[in-house]
């Protein structure tokens, strides 16, 4: 299984840095360069007209491979794949009118594409492996009535998918976050043991190889988006893979180790939402000089790489701990 995923994982990424130039250069032709918002970091007005959508790219050699190498999804793996295909057609549409018109989808209406096809897929997953306990850390399987576990899955996967959105704002930021986000669940699937759809227990050698997959083809992206970015990830990459770590994460039965896991992901969210607040209640006041956290540091003075790296070093230490939460859980247990 060890020689499948690493397989698995150097074909993603072989596949995207061959693809990735000509795909640059059709994005270049079709007019599909990033318009950098007035409001933004002034030093940002530099990356406009830089070609976005490359998520779309990621996704389609995910998914593509999969297909290739392990044949038509089976039902159980069958939640991610289509979370992948679904918020990801959705962020390209809003890529492609952002890159056309400067405007992308209301967000109301990009809500409700996620609303609904998060509510899909929980009731999915729900239906798949008949959920009816979440694992907690230390505590063990605590009971969940099904309609209360689909809520909050929904609830966890476009939490997910907004979280590592608001992260996409530097070059190489959100994919190199969300590469130890899925090493560490690549881990996970390998090491846990849980309730197979067919009633058995086992691991998750295909949940596995999917995060295998999308770990080589975030190499293969990240190879081109590291600073200067020749390409962004757009919401066609950063809202879907969002929304797929919450679903793998659900699907391992190990959700309450994403916050860790993705805890970039939440302090970006959090400083956002905190500044939004504040600004509102207190008619004016801010808390930092920008949100997300990433902006706020890079106006008061930190290289944009400084900023990069030291959130990915927070990105592996929180995959580690994660990690180890688990393991740590299941020594309890036994």
């Amino acid at each position: 299984m060890t020689v499948e995923l690493i397989q698995g994982l150097l074909l993603a990424f072989a596949l995207v840095v061959i693809l990735m130039p000509s795909y640059i250069r059709l994005l270049r032709a079709a007019g599909m360069g990033k318009r950098i918002r007035a409001e933004g970091p002034e030093a940002h007005l530099a990356k406009g007209g830089t070609p976005t959508m490359g998520g779309l790219l990621v996704i389609l050699v995910v998914i593509g491979l999969f297909y290739l190498l392990r044949g038509f999804p089976q039902r159980a793996i069958i939640a991610p794949l289509a979370t992948l295909l679904l918020v990801g057609g959705l962020g390209a549409v809003d890529d492609f009118l952002n890159a056309r018109t400067g405007e992308g989808i209301r967000a109301r209406h990009k809500m409700l594409w996620l609303v609904v096809v998060a509510a899909v897929v929980a009731f999915q997953i729900q239906a798949t492996y008949s959920i009816d306990e979440v694992a907690v850390p230390f505590i063990g399987a605590v009971g969940i009535a099904p309609w209360i576990f689909v809520v909050f899955a929904a609830f966890a996967i476009i939490a997910s998918s907004n979280g590592v959105n608001l992260t996409d704002g530097l070059d190489g930021l959100a994919g190199g976050t969300l590469i130890f986000a899925f090493v560490a669940f690549l881990l996970i699937a390998l090491l846990n043991v849980v309730p197979q759809p067919d009633g058995t227990l086992g691991n998750q050698p295909n949940l596995a190889f999917l995060c295998a997959l999308i770990v080589g083809a975030l190499l293969g992206f990240l190879w081109f988006n590291v600073h200067p970015a020749q390409i962004f990830m757009g919401d066609s990459g950063s809202l879907a893979l969002g929304a797929t770590l919450a679903v793998i994460a659900l699907i391992s039965g190990q959700i309450l180790v994403l916050p860790l896991i993705g805890l970039v992901f939440v302090i970006e969210t959090a400083s956002d939402i905190i500044q939004i607040g504040v600004y509102k209640i207190t008619k004016g006041r801010r808390v930092f000089k920008m949100a997300p956290l990433h902006h706020h540091f890079e106006l008061s003075g930190w290289d944009e790489e400084k900023i990069t790296l030291r959130f990915w070093i927070v990105g592996i230490l929180a995959g580690l701990l994660g990690v180890t939460l688990f393991l740590a859980s299941i020594d309890q247990l036994q």
